[in-house]
């Protein structure tokens, strides 16, 4: 979705750029951020940051011209992957020379790093903060992995429960060995796919 704002034309216009990771988070808070810098128009994608095939961002991309400025909230709000960000970066400033404005890191504000010495501390900052975006995802997977692996040491078992075997699977196998049902019968007797009804047939064959 694009949130539009529109304050006549202008040589130089102002963007924000909103990312979240589902549809199950809120973008309030990034959007208050860019109702405080008064952006013109502001473009929000609801999705992973894992890659930049993004519509709205490409969208953005498309729009923004030289002498531009982009505003996000975070470093973290273009991707998660160290070698991608920084090659946005480069695609952002160097290729459409636009001025991005990272808003939770002055430091990495392009209008005001101009000279050879801001440029290489904006360069430095941007390196350690995707550094560390990464390696905090990595963290996260890493910790979800081990959770998962100690849950299930426990017992917890995840994805769809198991359904109940119906009480008269016992008899709907007699009438089905019997030859009197055929196993789609058979299975819609029971209310299972026909998958599953040769799947709980194993199952009660090991059993025995």
């Amino acid at each position: 979705m694009n949130l539009i704002k529109n304050k006549g034309d202008q040589t130089m216009n102002k963007y924000g750029y909103i990312r979240v990771s589902s549809t199950d988070q809120n973008e309030d808070r990034q959007l208050l951020e860019m109702e405080k810098v008064r952006v013109d128009k502001i473009f929000i994608d609801k999705q992973s940051g894992k890659d930049f095939n993004r519509p709205n961002y490409m969208g953005l991309l498309k729009e923004l011209k030289k002498g531009d400025i982009l505003y996000i909230l975070s470093i973290d709000r273009l991707g998660r992957n160290y070698k991608e960000i920084q090659e946005q970066w480069q695609v952002l400033t160097k290729k459409k020379e636009v001025d991005v404005v990272v808003i939770d890191m002055p430091l990495l504000d392009t209008r005001t790093a101009k000279d050879l010495l801001g440029t290489f501390i904006a360069d430095l900052v941007l390196q350690v903060l995707s550094f560390v975006a990464q390696n905090e995802r990595e963290n996260i997977r890493k910790r979800q992995e081990e959770g998962i692996r100690a849950a299930m040491l426990k017992g917890v078992k995840f994805g769809r429960p198991a359904k109940c075997t119906p009480e008269n699977f016992d008899e709907v196998i007699k009438q089905w060995h019997k030859g009197t049902i055929t196993a789609e019968q058979a299975a819609k007797s029971c209310n299972m796919s026909i998958a599953t009804f040769y799947r709980r047939l194993r199952e009660s064959k090991t059993k025995k």
